[in-house]
């Protein structure tokens, strides 16, 4: 498999995403991946706000979010089937404003690659939007999938055999996250201005609809369950959404 990030120009709120992408991208060859930030699909889809208080800020963050609970560092939420810390509310090179995250993203991987498919003419093509997260017990961030399109996000080992006979019960591999990961990696987290890459040779099944659900667990199925009992007894206070 090979990563290789893609310089670009700043992309500024309310550009083309699309114009954007095919600017910068390289002719495209099937079965490649098209990894995409989400800040600037936010940024196209004109995602952000202005808090001038921290209780500004505070409504965002609860309007953004499922649940909420605050702690001394964060607001730690539930949005979107993903837990993550502000409801994904980023400050960072968003030149004073809030970025929030884009909405509809597996949605918007889709219609990204309908476009680029017909672009490039060509028919086995993904399209992976990319956030950073942190990780429970564990310093610094990393890549995470918000959304994907035209490969399967999951590898499913149940039913298969390991090295010495044994079958395989619950054994599942996150390919999207594992794809996010590594893309995030190699485009960076700072100045670098690199909020695109393209992935060769990624061990996915291509398809033409990726689907929506495969990598969500319903809380009270998951493993983690016990840790996010809390969570569910503090919904939030209605709050005027965000548009």
């Amino acid at each position: 498999m090979n990563i290789t990030p893609i310089k670009t120009s700043i992309f500024r709120e309310g550009q083309d995403l699309f114009s954007f992408l095919t600017k910068y991208l390289p002719p495209l060859l099937s079965g490649t991946i098209v990894v995409i930030t989400s800040k600037i699909v936010a940024l196209a889809q004109r995602r952000t706000v202005v808090a001038r208080t921290e209780k500004e800020k505070e409504n965002i963050i609860r309007a953004e979010s499922d649940y909420a609970i605050k702690t001394p560092y964060a607001w730690l939420t539930i949005k979107d089937d993903d837990v993550m810390p502000s409801a994904g509310v980023d400050e960072s090179n968003a030149d004073g404003k809030i970025i929030l995250l884009p909405k509809n993203c597996m949605r918007t991987a889709s219609e990204i690659r309908h476009k680029l498919c017909r672009h490039y003419g060509i028919k086995n093509l993904g399209v992976l939007i990319t956030d950073s997260r942190t990780l429970p017990l564990r310093a610094g961030t990393i890549g995470m999938a918000l959304g994907y399109a035209g490969f399967r996000g999951i590898k499913d080992y149940r039913s298969k055999r390991d090295l010495f006979g044994r079958a395989f019960r619950i054994t599942r591999v996150d390919l999207a996250d594992s794809l996010a990961a590594a893309a995030v990696c190699t485009m960076g987290e700072g100045k670098e201005c690199q909020p695109l890459a393209i992935i060769t040779d990624a061990p996915v099944t291509f398809c033409v609809r990726s689907p929506k659900r495969e990598l969500h667990i319903p809380i009270h199925d998951d493993m983690y369950a016990p840790l996010f009992y809390r969570a569910l007894q503090h919904k939030k206070q209605p709050v005027k959404k965000i548009t």
